[in-house]
């Protein structure tokens, strides 16, 4: 049977290995194009796509798939069963009309919380203890079609967004696997999503990188994770961006000082070997890897050093 794949980052690449290490049939992998990356923009292929050439599978990579030449070139691998995993574009009814076997998506949440193209990184920032993938059957909706099965996977509270993909991918992988042979023999059976339970995890944009010092030590804390390790979080110090890349767990004893202090939600109350301590609207929160403008990161026991930040500076 005709396979297609469609995938981006890394989450989806375990899903394809395992798809060609089992032997089954996958004529062509979707991705989306190379993207500028790094300070120099260097066109960059997706890792979908440098896995797909290291197995020796064909890559198509259209800039829109609703375009008619971008579907025409699809249909022209005959695709009998088409697998999706974290694509990053809506797939059109004729997309969807293409394989008998129907279209089925390897989804990074416990259906029908968290729809949407960041499901990862939202249950991380709004401190989700629980989350999970779901295979599903595509509908035109948002993340709305039938539930064929799903699996859980808990967050530790020193997960990152970046240590949930790999446990979420390999779930994913492996729970493709155990559907592959009923999907192959013909309609499996699934159940109907229960919209009054949606909700959301819309794509992550700048604002929701900034720090609001106001917020509980917890919920920043909860951010940091959910933004690492790919854009991080930001604050302004001397006007210019300052990036946050770890802090201390704020259930650890030591969060709980400074919680009397007067001084308003931002303020930099500790520079020292243990890092820098701001003023949060709870107590306070200990940063443990920062990145100045214009430097690398580093961890904050090295910024400490170099003296540039003093106790009293207000971060906004």
């Amino acid at each position: 049977m005709k396979i297609v794949f469609m995938g981006t980052p890394a989450f989806a690449v375990p899903s394809l290995q395992m798809l060609v290490e089992e032997g089954y049939n996958v004529v062509a992998v979707l991705t989306q194009p190379d993207r500028p990356q790094g300070r120099k923009k260097t066109l960059t292929p997706s890792p979908v796509k440098e896995a797909a050439l290291s197995l020796g599978l064909p890559v198509l990579q259209p800039e829109r798939l609703r375009r008619q030449e971008a579907i025409d070139e699809l249909a022209a691998y005959e695709p009998e069963l088409i697998v999706t995993a974290a694509y990053g574009q809506i797939l059109p009814k004729a997309v969807l009309d293409l394989p008998a076997r129907g279209c089925v998506n390897v989804h990074g949440s416990l259906l029908p919380k968290y729809r949407g193209g960041a499901p990862i990184q939202r249950s991380v920032i709004n401190g989700e203890t629980v989350t999970g993938v779901t295979l599903m059957y595509m509908a035109e909706g948002l993340d709305t079609g039938d539930m064929i099965s799903r699996v859980e996977v808990s967050i530790e509270e020193d997960d990152t967004a970046g240590t949930l993909f790999g446990k979420l991918s390999l779930a994913g992988r492996d729970l493709l696997k155990a559907e592959m042979p009923r999907l192959l023999a013909g309609p499996v059976p699934a159940t109907p999503q229960n919209d009054s339970e949606a909700t959301y995890a819309p794509n992550l944009k700048r604002e929701d990188e900034r720090i609001d010092w106001n917020a509980s030590s917890r919920d920043i804390y909860n951010r940091i994770r959910g933004l690492v390790p790919f854009s991080g979080v930001f604050t302004e110090w001397n006007g210019e961006t300052f990036k946050v890349w770890a802090a201390a767990n704020p259930s650890a004893a030591s969060s709980s000082r400074n919680k009397e202090s007067s001084a308003e939600p931002g303020t930099v109350l500790t520079v020292n070997e243990h890092g820098v301590e701001v003023k949060t609207g709870d107590g306070s929160l200990l940063l443990t890897s920062v990145q100045p403008a214009g430097k690398k990161a580093m961890s904050a026991a090295d910024f400490a050093r170099g003296g540039t930040m003093k106790p009293g500076t207000v971060l906004v």
